[in-house]
């Protein structure tokens, strides 16, 4: 093959997967490792919206290439995600869409403190935690108001 005919099929290739992008593509023509880690999506493949299919794909397609610990410790986290209630499971989901529509400034500002606390000492971490939950809910919510404050003031 010239290398002419070559760049003709991997152009042909690289159409076709713009016409028919992954997700688009019926549960039976998956390859058959996709196929056994979304079975349970099968019955309903056809009807998902194209963007949730294309994000089940690349969640199989990062699986695929987690070793057995990640692939444990992502079991874990799933496991207990399913253990919440469903109360708890909404607003860890609120609580996130409001983390994402901060400015990134804030995100990031956000990210750095979480990483301080992370970093102090589990001690000192759990006396932190019990000082907040010690504290009456009047009070959280002061402080609460206040950051709120400070953060939305002009600068």
């Amino acid at each position: 093959m010239t290398r002419l005919e070559l760049l003709g099929a991997a152009l042909a290739i690289l159409l076709c997967h713009i016409a028919l992008p992954a997700g688009a593509q019926s549960f039976d023509q998956l390859p058959p490792e996709t196929r056994a880690l979304l079975a349970p999506f099968a019955a309903d493949w056809s009807q998902l919206p194209p963007e949730r299919r294309e994000r089940l794909l690349r969640g199989a397609e990062r699986w695929s290439t987690l070793d057995a610990e990640e692939r444990e410790r992502v079991r874990g986290a799933l496991g207990r995600w399913q253990g919440l209630p469903e109360t708890r499971r909404e607003a860890i989901r609120e609580r996130f869409r409001r983390f994402q529509a901060l400015p990134p400034a804030e995100r990031d500002a956000l990210r750095e403190r979480f990483q301080r606390f992370k970093s102090l000492p589990r001690a000192e971490r759990e006396r932190l935690r019990e000082r907040w939950r010690s504290l009456p809910q009047s009070r959280r919510e002061a402080i609460r108001e206040r950051l709120r404050e400070r953060r939305d003031a002009p600068r």
